[in-house]
């Protein structure tokens, strides 16, 4: 079952209002940068252009704009983040779309963006594997600080990949990977933990799998997202009974197993919405969610502790 781009745009609810002068997000957060160091990373959700891509489980549409990102809008975003912030190490970039595309970000802001990131000792943006342009060279040439390229990978099993509709092929990202390597550009990947097509049995496997193949390709960092519904073709999939959200175990089986395994690549779960997965409650929902990020931020496996609630079942998952 694979969901074109006309359906999934259907299936949407409306956007929420947006201003092109301010960001819809940012907050400060630590990353693990080396062992024995975290850095701090001042992250931004810009408000820009909608994604020319479709993919089926993305809801950042919400927050974009109704045409092209005007000129300039950009700069201001990021000088208002930073009068409001103290200076941080690293800066992510992140405007629900792709930083390559001119729609989403003028070329004629570069200079100002460049100047106003110089600060930084990396910079992290999205961007989709078939945007492949002159101007990923420009900006790192033009950077002090380290260009990484975030791109979602998402699955490399074939069927779920497809339903999500990401108009890419696994030869599509590996290409885009040995060309940002190339051209000194670091790499991050996405990774969904339960995309649509995979059951609950296999899903702690094929997001293994998933890392794997991103790590081969020589990405830096990847990033592990539970999958989750709310943008129409989610609700659709799973009424079909194609889809249902991963647990809080299952993200915590999934870290557990990657980092027993000693990756050559660091490998974090993302924590954004801890509080909406199921599998886990008062008596231990912040004991849980403490160790997930003891991990992300020391790279190293952590014995689970011992909870007097019946939320943790015996694992083996994969």
């Amino acid at each position: 079952m694979r969901l074109e781009r006309e359906t999934i745009r259907k299936l949407r609810g409306t956007k929420e209002s947006a201003d092109p002068l301010r960001p819809y997000g940012y907050w400060v957060e630590e990353e693990f940068a080396e062992a024995g160091r975290l850095a701090s990373v001042t992250t931004i959700l810009l408000t820009g252009a909608e994604c020319k891509f479709t993919c089926s489980m993305c809801d950042l549409w919400k927050h974009t704009l109704q045409g092209n990102t005007p000129i300039g809008a950009l700069p201001r975003q990021l000088e208002f983040v930073q009068s409001e912030l103290e200076n941080t190490d690293w800066i992510k970039l992140y405007n629900g779309s792709n930083f390559f595309d001119p729609n989403s970000v003028p070329i004629s802001d570069y200079p100002d963006m460049v100047a106003l990131t110089n600060c930084y000792e990396r910079v992290i943006v999205e961007n989709h594997p078939r945007l492949l342009r002159d101007s990923i060279v420009e900006i790192r040439s033009m950077l002090r600080g380290r260009l990484e390229v975030a791109m979602g990978l998402e699955t490399i099993h074939l069927p779920s990949l497809e339903m999500l509709n990401k108009e890419f092929t696994l030869e599509d990202f590996r290409n885009a990977c040995r060309w940002l390597n190339s051209h000194d550009v670091d790499l991050r990947a996405f990774v969904l933990l339960q995309p649509p097509g995979l059951k609950e049995q296999e899903s702690i496997r094929w997001a293994k799998l998933s890392v794997e193949f991103a790590i081969e390709q020589g990405v830096r960092h990847v990033s592990i997202i539970p999958t989750r519904g709310g943008n129409g073709a989610m609700e659709l999939y799973s009424q079909a009974g194609l889809f249902r959200p991963p647990t809080a175990q299952q993200l915590e089986t999934v870290l557990d197993q990657v980092l027993l395994d000693s990756p050559k690549a660091i490998v974090t779960v993302d924590l954004w919405d801890w509080g909406k997965l199921e599998g886990h409650c008062e008596l231990c929902s912040e004991v849980r969610r403490g160790r997930l990020q003891k991990m992300n931020w020391e790279q190293v496996y952590a014995p689970e502790a011992k909870l007097e609630c019946r939320c943790v079942s015996p694992k083996g998952i994969a």
